[in-house]
């Protein structure tokens, strides 16, 4: 099969993965307690008040007539409008978006980044006091929550040391961006780190009690070279797949991450969303979350056949 076809089938198979999630979504959404004329009303607004917004945005209605309606607009490309913003929820979503795409995109960098050296250094020192301290550190951290570790580098690298980098924002411009970034994206390499370090290293561990690398050995290459033109290459394989896992579950989670941060995403959306029972952007949010991790998925695919020449299109 050839790549087109299969990249052409996996999008097929998108299909019924985004319906489930619409309504899943859709009923998840509306069994949340609250009211969205009574939230945006406020507590004294009459009945008569509420009942004409209801009317008004179709809450009245049974939620099968509601969800139809719903998917009608999502064929035609319409995902709703705000009831809070009263504008396209398709404009929310992709006026935040590049922010929410800049953080799992440099937070998988700077993950890979830390990952690989500590985990090459452990798998080269097995058993030695560097291999036990790479392996329990970051576990260590891996059992702090992503607002914790956030709290804690804005503490140390905002606050208290000259304000090396700013308490929140999004910034001006590319560098701007880069630099109001750093910290959240640390705050997710370090939640990614720890699974990744320990994928990779016993990736290399078996690696290198394999025979190809004894006669590389033999051969007379340095260790260096041994580690990095052979088992690591190898290695990486493995942690392709681990790394889409994770970014999978990132892409939800950047709602706490963006918090923390105040960065304008659709994590911050979705939990203002919720907040004030806006279901349209609620419904458009979480679809975009879901095409977004089933694209992340065939992305490590494709990467993973493109490093190992073992895997074909089947």
């Amino acid at each position: 099969m050839s790549l087109a076809a299969y990249v052409a089938r996996r999008l097929l198979l998108m299909v019924p993965v985004v319906l489930g999630v619409t309504i899943l979504v859709f009923l998840l959404i509306h069994l949340v307690p609250g009211d969205p004329a009574r939230t945006m009303l406020g507590t004294h607004a009459t009945p008569q008040r509420v009942q004409l917004l209801h009317e008004e945005w179709g809450l009245d209605e049974p939620l099968p007539v509601q969800y139809q309606r719903f998917m009608g607009r999502l064929f035609r490309g319409d995902l709703g409008t705000s009831l809070f913003y009263s504008v396209s929820a398709g404009h929310l979503v992709l006026e935040r978006l590049p922010v929410t795409l800049w953080l799992i995109g440099l937070g998988a960098l700077f993950s890979v980044l830390i990952a690989v050296p500590l985990a090459v250094l452990a798998a080269a020192r097995r058993d030695h006091p560097t291999d036990h301290v790479i392996r329990a550190v970051p576990l260590v951290g891996l059992g702090f929550p992503a607002f914790w570790i956030g709290i804690m580098l804005l503490l140390a690298f905002a606050l208290n040391s000259g304000r090396l980098f700013p308490v929140g924002g999004y910034g001006e411009g590319f560098t701007g961006h880069l630099h109001s970034m750093i910290l959240p994206a640390l705050t997710v390499a370090l939640g990614i780190s720890p699974i990744l370090i320990r994928s990779l290293r016993v990736s290399l561990l078996e690696i290198l009690e394999s025979d190809y690398i004894a006669t590389a050995r033999s051969k007379g290459l340095t260790e260096r070279r041994v580690m990095v033109r052979h088992a690591l290459r190898n290695g990486v394989i493995s942690m392709v797949s681990v790394l889409a896992v994770a970014i999978g579950f990132l892409v939800g989670g950047t709602l706490v991450v963006e918090q923390v941060f105040a960065l304008p995403g659709i994590g911050q959306l979705m939990f203002n969303a919720i907040l004030q029972r806006d279901f349209p952007v609620v419904q458009a949010v979480a679809l975009v979350f879901a095409i977004m991790v089933v694209l992340v998925y065939l992305l490590a695919d494709i990467a993973h056949a493109a490093l190992d020449p073992r895997v074909r299109f089947d």
